[in-house]
């Protein structure tokens, strides 16, 4: 990589042209940052959605840490138990903690061997090491983690879906999510049924587990995403600049750059980063340039970092077309993460 860090602090992220080995990458699969300390009892369930509190009492005792299940009085009818599996499943809209639980689970499951990522990072291994490579290097392993499951690519989901079918005999157990916007009417209710269908051979391996909600993010956030004018950017930039490394790129070469780069070493993209500033921001319209991006603010995300902008407000940047098509969900949920990070800069 190119160290383009100059001594304001100030690096270009555009520059950087990251290398990563499989090695690397499987070391690499453990929760984000955000979610180090994620805990059950961390887990702020809504008291206003009842199955938020139910999936956290499930999942903790599929991770081993729940106890019994209360039963009536003497003479009420005994519960049946829901069949153990091997899986679960996650479903529901962004923003209602899923993350969170998934990353309780990695912390809480006493494993020897367990892994925790995103379903890209997993393709990713699969592309860096090959097929056989990573079936052996993952199995024996007591737990793998798979954030944020994609449908949309069919060869993707075959690989995994085959991947998953080596490893659960083995006696690896799974943990998976994936996304469904709120406020969707009657779209969210079907995720679970889609996710069990792309992975048709795994499908009875997971339990799933319904939780509703509203996006947390936006809980706490008014209007839209923050936009600078080129005065108060260049001053948010040196200041950030000042006290670590802040990027600063025009948001056409970083469309490009995301290009050259696969999706798998974002994160190396913005090593040691404390802000990532993007100026002169604008509508997307083409799909693969706004795929890209998403990927890249996940991984933003996932790592905390401030977004400083100008030009158009970031939560407008995928177009009416884009929204209404069959990425919604990704797009959504960009736009949600979007806006917090920009307010917390």
């Amino acid at each position: 990589m190119t160290d383009t860090t100059s001594r304001t602090g100030i690096v270009h992220l555009t520059e950087r042209q990251p290398a990563v080995s499989g090695p690397e990458m499987l070391a690499s699969l453990v929760p984000p940052p955000q979610f180090d300390t994620a805990t059950f009892e961390s887990y702020r369930a809504d008291p206003a959605y009842p199955s938020q509190e139910e999936a956290k009492e499930t999942l903790m005792r599929f991770a081993g840490r729940g106890g019994p299940v209360k039963r009536g009085g003497f003479f009420s009818r005994a519960k049946k138990e829901p069949e153990v599996k091997p899986g679960v499943y996650l479903d529901g809209g962004f923003g209602v903690g899923k993350t969170h639980l998934l990353a309780s689970i990695y912390h809480a499951m006493p494993a020897r061997r367990k892994y925790f990522g995103s379903f890209i990072e997993y393709t990713a291994l699969v592309g860096a090491l090959g097929y056989k490579n990573t079936v052996d290097l993952l199995k024996g392993a007591d737990l793998l983690c798979i954030d944020e499951f994609e449908l949309d690519d069919p060869g993707d989901t075959m690989v995994m879906t085959r991947l998953l079918g080596e490893l659960v005999p083995t006696g690896t157990r799974l943990a998976a999510t994936s996304n469904t916007p709120p406020n969707a009417l009657g779209e969210g209710r079907f995720a679970a049924q889609d996710f069990l269908r792309e992975i048709h051979a795994m499908s009875d391996s997971f339990r799933t587990i319904r939780i509703d909600g509203v996006d947390f993010r936006q809980r706490a956030l008014d209007g839209h995403a923050v936009v600078l004018e080129d005065d108060a950017y260049d001053a948010a930039r040196d200041a950030a600049g000042a006290h670590g490394a802040a990027s600063d790129d025009r948001f056409d070469d970083l469309i490009s750059h995301l290009a050259q780069v696969h999706p798998s070493r974002y994160i190396r993209v913005i090593d040691g980063v404390g802000q990532v500033g993007l100026r002169g921001v604008h509508q997307l319209t083409d799909q693969s340039e706004a795929l890209r991006f998403v990927a890249f603010v996940d991984r933003v995300y996932d790592a905390q970092l401030p977004i400083i902008a100008t030009g158009l407000g970031l939560d407008s940047v995928f177009s009416d077309e884009m929204l209404a098509g069959g990425y919604r969900k990704k797009y959504l949920r960009a736009i949600s993460r979007l806006n917090a990070l920009t307010h917390s800069a």
